[in-house]
């Protein structure tokens, strides 16, 4: 998932703190009306021989830069600039290199992994009565988007008519957001119920897509569905899990990810305890102005011993490569014995196939180690002893102490989002 291009966004803000409090669970109890979303993964940055696919992931980072240079332009027009702490700036629109311009491709709930690792997708019905789509669910955004009937660019996609739904609705406004590849996309703001593996949130605002940018042409997913908080709304309007509370539908104020090769899942309102064991771990969230998965106090060791700490860390299941800031890349990667820069524009590090370290994250509590199979993004090229890292130094316009983490760091641990408790927690997988 490397990350995700999105009409809507994600943000990271540079907060520092000490170690955020931590608490602990036993695991839940479900009700029947907790609800299970199978997942399924597609797509890859490694091409089927093994390779790492060094274009696709240029572009997953342009589409990363500019999914949170629109958060941020969000969170302002949203909250206002009080919320960007110290160092937080809105980055120039990144643009594909001159030889990618014009070549872009592009409950449980249960979720297909998209190209190996590069998206997680589930299904979705629009409408009444239901229009069926296959849907990227991603806590680095806040909006519902879908192509509408009208879209003459939308190929490959399911499209959704309004006019064969009873409870759709026009909304006023329109929206245009514009990509690194130059081209843009733009709709209106259209409102219906939108279920989500039995869970319905009625008269949910969303962004009927009828200019698809060239970006999206070979997405294996129809749209997104943003997790994230309203304050990174680009239709400046509650999030489908918010409103899905508000109204009473879900039975908790929480949901969460099992990322893998199979029996992927998201499961809406509460937590489903036969996917984990133990207790799960609570990190309280940075801030809930700021609209993101944010939390603070982490540290970073290598092959056990800890070379970076005291950094904010946003959890994005929109994203795969997980990014730091260059100078925090810079010293972790120092630490990594043969590591060498692979490609300097895009802050890609490179290091031996065959001593691929052992990366662990905390915050305070227990370690949660990605195993080197899932930090190994590929070969650099055929024949090579050297494959590229699945940790970039990149500047997205969150200061100097903020990461990213995706589902690099998603498919080691169940995760947990609580609205409640204003926390994101972690467990071991079962």
């Amino acid at each position: 998932m490397f990350c995700k291009a999105t009409l809507i966004t994600t943000v990271a803000l540079a907060l520092l703190s000490t170690a955020t409090p931590i608490t602990r669970d036993e695991p839940s109890v479900t009700t029947s009306t907790s609800i299970r979303v199978p997942l399924h993964k597609r797509g890859s940055l490694r091409n089927a021989d093994g390779i790492f696919n060094h274009d696709k992931a240029i572009r997953e980072l342009v589409k990363l830069k500019n999914k949170h240079r629109q958060n941020l332009i969000n969170l302002e027009r949203n909250v206002g600039r009080d919320a960007f702490p110290l160092g937080v700036e809105i980055k120039a629109l990144a643009t594909l290199p001159a030889h990618l311009l014009g070549n872009g491709k592009r409950g449980a709930v249960p979720l297909t992994d998209q190209q190996d690792d590069l998206e997680w997708t589930g299904p979705i019905t629009i409408g009444t009565p239901g229009q069926n789509f296959t849907i990227d669910f991603d806590t680095g955004s806040s909006d519902l988007w879908v192509p509408v009937a009208s879209c003459s660019s939308c190929k490959n996609h399911t499209l959704f008519d309004p006019a064969k739904s009873s409870t759709s609705h026009k909304v006023n406004g329109t929206f245009s957001i514009q990509y690194g590849d130059g081209s843009s996309a733009s709709g209106d703001r259209q409102s219906d119920t939108v279920t989500v593996g039995g869970v319905a949130a009625k008269g949910q605002i969303f962004a009927a897509v009828s200019k698809e940018s060239s970006a999206f042409t070979d997405d294996p997913s129809d749209g997104v569905l943003g997790l994230g908080f309203p304050a990174l709304s680009n239709l400046n309007t509650k999030p489908f899990f918010f409103t899905a509370l508000e109204q009473g539908a879900a039975p908790e104020g929480s949901f969460a990810f099992k990322l893998d090769q199979s029996g992927s899942e998201l499961f809406i309102g509460g937590t489903n305890p036969s996917l984990y064991t133990g207790d799960i771990e609570y990190h309280n969230l940075t801030s809930t102005m700021s609209g993101f998965w944010q939390i603070g106090g982490a540290s970073v060791a290598v092959q056990g011993k800890q070379v970076v700490s005291g950094f904010e860390t946003i959890i994005d299941s929109g994203s795969t490569i997980m990014t730091a800031p260059p100078a925090a890349a810079a010293a972790f990667w120092g630490s990594v014995k043969g590591a060498k820069m692979f490609d300097k524009d895009e802050g890609l590090w490179s290091v031996p196939c065959d001593s691929f370290p052992e990366v662990a994250f905390s915050w305070g509590g227990k370690t949660w180690t990605i195993s080197p199979e899932d930090f190994n993004a590929g070969q650099t090229e055929n024949g090579s002893k050297d494959c590229v890292g699945a940790l970039a130094g990149s500047d997205l316009g969150f200061g100097n102490s903020t990461w990213l983490l995706g589902d690099t760091f998603m498919k080691s641990v169940y995760t947990v989002f609580s609205v409640d408790k204003k926390a994101v927690g972690f467990a071991q997988l079962a």
